[in-house]
């Protein structure tokens, strides 16, 4: 039986599955905040939030660790406010929690931030 040769190129293609909510364009914030202080320190956050639609009510996760302050870091998570609008159309977001514990004397502290 005679072999074939292989064809000279070969296509690929992506197939992207999407739903109804992947029409609307996504977007990040970066945010900042501080803890309380505890223990007698406190600690900073910064970071970004996960995508999410461009929706006029919508919301972020994020997670992150704090600053190393006092020998520790503290992590943290959350749901993002709904955003709070700006009379130019832009809009920016509260995070607020409280973080894991930690530290040579175990403690957690409560922070507050802006998802710009």
């Amino acid at each position: 039986m005679k072999k074939s040769n292989p064809p000279a190129h070969k296509h690929t293609y992506d197939i992207v599955l999407m739903d109804h909510k992947s029409r609307h364009k996504h977007h990040r914030h970066k945010y900042k905040g501080a803890t309380s202080i505890d223990v007698g320190h406190m600690h900073f956050l910064s970071g970004k939030t996960e995508s999410a639609p461009s929706l006029k009510r919508h919301v972020h996760k994020y997670r992150g660790t704090t600053t190393f302050d006092a020998g520790h870091v503290h992590h943290f998570s959350g749901v993002t406010s709904p955003p709070i609008h700006l009379p130019d159309g832009r809009h920016y977001h509260i995070i607020k929690g409280k973080t894991t514990v930690s530290g040579k004397i175990p403690h957690q502290h409560f922070y507050y931030g802006v998802a710009r």
